[in-house]
C-alpha cells in the first residue's frame, strides 16, 4: 500500500473537522451581528420614543375643540434654567391668551419662590397680557406651595385660590451664606484673595464679615423687599388687612390667607373652571424644557452649583423666601 493511500484518508478528515469548525464559527458571526443590529434597533426605538414623550410641549397651532379653560403650571424653585424659568412661563401664557376657545388661564402654583428677577419677568407679563386680552381673566390656584416669589407672580392674577391648608405668603426677602473663618484659623489654613475694586470680594464666606459692607448688604435686602410689597399691594389692592405682620416673611395656611385678603376663596383648578369661568374643560399649555437639557445640564453642573451654594459661595442673587 502506498503512502499516499494512507495519508488520503486521514487528510479528508481533517479538513472536513476544519470546514465544519469555519461554518460553525462564520454562523456564530451571523447570529452575534443579526442581534446585534436588533438591539441597535431597539435601543434607537427606546430613544426615540422617550424624546417624543417627554419633547418640550407645544400647543401652538393645536385646535383643542369648544370652550376650555387653560393651565400654566408654576413648578418649582422660580429660576433661569429651570421647569419654573420665566422664559418658559410666559411662553405657556402666550399660547394660552391666544388658543382659540379659551375662556380663561389658570396659573397653578406649586413653588417656594425664587429670583426676584424672575418672578418679576412673569408679573409684567400677567399685566401685559391682560392688557391685550381684556376680557380672559387669569386666576392663579396655589396647591401645596405658594410662598414668596410664586406669591410675588399670583399677586398680578384676577383672582387667588388655593386649599385650606395651602402654605401662602413669606413675602420676604434672603441673602444666606457662612462663615468659615474660624475653621480656617484651626486648620492654619491662610487666604490669598487678589481684587481689584474696594469691596469686590465681599460676602467672601473665607474673610471676616465687615460691618460697612454688611450694612449695604442690608440695604440691598432692605430695597428688594419694598420692590416686593409694593408689587404684592399693587396686585391685591384693598384686599389686603391692614397688617405689617403680612410682610414679615411669615407664611399662612389658605385658611389664615382668606382672612387676611393674601387670597380670594378656598378651591382647586377644577373648581375655579367650574364655577368661576364656567368651562370645565382643561387643557395644559405649560412648555416642558428639552429631555437634552435634563440628560446633559444637570448632572455635573447642578452638583457643583448645590455643592457651591452649601457652602455658600454662591451668593450672586437674591432669593424672594
Amino acid at each position: 500500500m502506498s503512502q499516499e493511500s494512507v495519508d488520503k484518508p486521514g487528510s479528508e478528515k481533517e479538513w472536513k473537522l476544519i470546514e465544519k469548525l469555519l461554518m460553525g464559527m462564520t454562523s456564530e458571526q451571523k447570529k452575534a451581528r443579526r442581534w446585534g443590529i436588533f438591539f441597535k434597533s431597539l435601543t434607537f426605538v427606546y430613544l426615540f420614543a422617550a424624546v417624543a414623550m417627554f419633547a418640550p410641549n407645544n400647543m401652538k397651532g393645536v385646535d383643542v375643540g369648544g370652550d376650555f379653560t387653560a393651565v400654566v403650571e408654576v413648578k418649582g424653585v422660580i429660576a433661569d434654567g429651570e421647569e419654573a424659568s420665566a422664559d418658559l412661563i410666559v411662553t405657556g401664557m402666550r399660547e394660552a391668551f391666544k388658543a382659540e376657545g379659551v375662556k380663561a388661564v389658570v396659573l397653578r402654583i406649586n413653588s417656594p419662590g425664587g429670583s426676584p428677577v424672575q418672578s418679576g419677568y412673569i408679573y409684567d407679563e400677567i399685566k401685559r397680557l391682560r392688557s391685550i386680552y381684556v376680557d380672559i381673566p387669569l386666576y392663579a390656584v396655589i396647591s401645596d406651595l405658594g410662598a414668596s416669589g410664586a406669591y410675588y407672580i399670583a399677586a398680578a392674577a384676577d383672582g387667588i385660590y388655593a386649599d385650606k391648608a395651602s402654605l401662602v405668603g413669606s413675602i420676604g426677602v434672603v441673602g444666606s451664606g457662612f462663615g468659615f473663618v474660624d475653621v480656617m484659623k484651626k486648620l492654619g489654613v491662610e487666604r490669598r484673595q487678589f481684587t481689584s475694586g474696594e469691596h469686590k470680594g465681599f460676602l467672601d464666606p473665607f474673610m471676616p464679615l465687615n460691618n460697612e459692607e454688611k450694612s449695604f448688604w442690608q440695604g440691598v435686602l432692605a430695597t428688594t423687599h419694598k420692590q416686593f410689597i409694593d408689587q404684592v399691594k399693587k396686585g391685591r389692592g384693598d384686599k389686603l388687612v391692614s397688617d405689617e405682620k403680612l410682610f414679615s416673611g411669615l407664611v399662612w395656611t389658605g385658611e389664615q390667607a382668606l382672612g387676611l385678603g393674601l387670597i380670594d376663596g378656598l378651591g382647586s383648578t377644577g373648581y375655579v373652571a367650574r364655577e368661576l369661568v364656567g368651562a370645565e374643560k382643561i387643557v395644559d399649555f405649560t412648555p416642558k424644557p428639552s429631555p437634552f437639557e435634563g440628560l446633559v445640564g444637570r448632572l455635573g453642573v447642578y452638583a457643583g452649583k448645590g455643592f457651591a451654594t452649601a457652602l455658600g459661595m454662591n451668593n450672586s442673587g437674591l432669593q424672594l423666601k
